[in-house]
């Protein structure tokens, strides 16, 4: 299919794509360290970020050893990297969906037992089947060059297999799909759930519902919410179209604007993650603050956040957690 001409890669889009491996680097490397120095933002939810970060952690150094070799043929070094990219790229779609999937548990069916009680199932699921997947990959020859077709100088699924379709699929392309419908329609019910929640409270505790600080907080909750989704699909969808165009056959996918947009999508998700989790949450943005450079005025903040947290409503257990976790942790 595209055995004889591969996709060029130039050089600024080495270096737009080795900056978006850097920042996701640095971003999971973030999340990662928060959570360590910081033992009262250990929550389960927060411990399964950690465990998505280390596989975008992965991800962003395997590809990037790609993208600045720029691969050519079926070296050793290729199959390597082509098996950690492969091995982190699949293990950070299950992550993704397994965090979804303990929030849904927890918030919507109000069972924190049942959600953690899939922690170890996530474990299993999220190392396990990427791992079986690669090594079988490996055992049977199928990691390789792939002339950046479906990649961006970063070795995958070789393109000389005959049944490279399939193993593309195995690889990754079937987990990205179910992720797709996944992620929104957990989330979705998700926001529902909040919205009734926060509906019933207006209800009954009509001051409550009024105070600005509640309705920050829901606001955030509620735009976080709709962004992990969202974020997701705009992010792999490159990859997902380019993968089409193989399928069909189309020199569009060798545009060097689609081929540059794949590239980020596949490297910028750890990066994505610390923005929404980090930086976009006043407590953890608050420390940080605090211990690169302003630490009164941050301790000040901490302070008040601290207040306004505790000042939430405790017969919404729910609600409160769903904060926890995208807001207050």
């Amino acid at each position: 299919m595209a055995e004889g001409n591969g996709t060029e890669v130039f050089v600024y889009e080495q270096v737009v794509i080795l900056i978006s491996c850097a920042l996701s680097f640095f971003g999971s490397l973030l999340i990662i360290l928060t959570y360590i120095i910081w033992a009262d933002l250990r929550t389960t939810p927060r411990k399964l970020l950690v465990f998505l970060s280390v596989a975008d952690l992965l991800s962003a150094i395997s590809y990037s050893v790609g993208v600045w070799k720029v691969f050519h043929e079926d070296s050793w070094d290729c199959i390597v990297q082509g098996a950690f990219s492969t091995f982190a790229n699949t293990s950070s779609f299950f992550w993704t969906v397994a965090i979804a999937i303990y929030l849904y548990i927890f918030i919507v069916r109000s069972s924190q037992r049942g959600a953690d009680s899939l922690v170890l199932y996530f474990h299993l699921v999220s190392w396990g089947v990427p791992l079986g997947i690669t090594v079988a990959a490996l055992c049977l020859h199928k990691i390789g060059y792939d002339a950046s077709e479906v990649s961006v100088g970063w070795c995958w699924v070789s393109i000389k297999a005959p049944d490279h379709v399939l193993w593309m699929l195995l690889t990754g392309k079937i987990w990205e799909v179910l992720a797709y419908v996944t992620l929104p329609v957990l989330y979705l019910l998700i926001k529902q759930h909040i919205h009734r929640a926060h509906a019933a409270l207006s209800e009954y505790r009509p001051i409550l519902a009024s105070n600005p600080t509640s309705n920050s907080l829901t606001t955030m909750a509620d735009r976080k919410l709709t962004l992990i989704p969202i974020i997701f699909i705009f992010l792999r969808s490159w990859s997902t179209l380019r993968f089409i165009l193989l399928l069909a056959d189309s020199p569009v996918r060798q545009h060097p604007v689609l081929v540059t947009l794949h590239g980020i999508g596949n490297t910028f998700q750890g990066a994505a993650n610390c923005v929404m989790f980090v930086l976009c949450t006043q407590p953890v943005r608050a420390r940080l603050a605090d211990v690169l450079c302003c630490r009164g005025q941050a301790k000040a903040r901490g302070a008040d956040s601290q207040r306004s947290g505790s000042a939430g409503n405790p017969s919404h257990a729910d609600d409160t957690a769903a904060h926890r976790w995208l807001d207050e942790d």
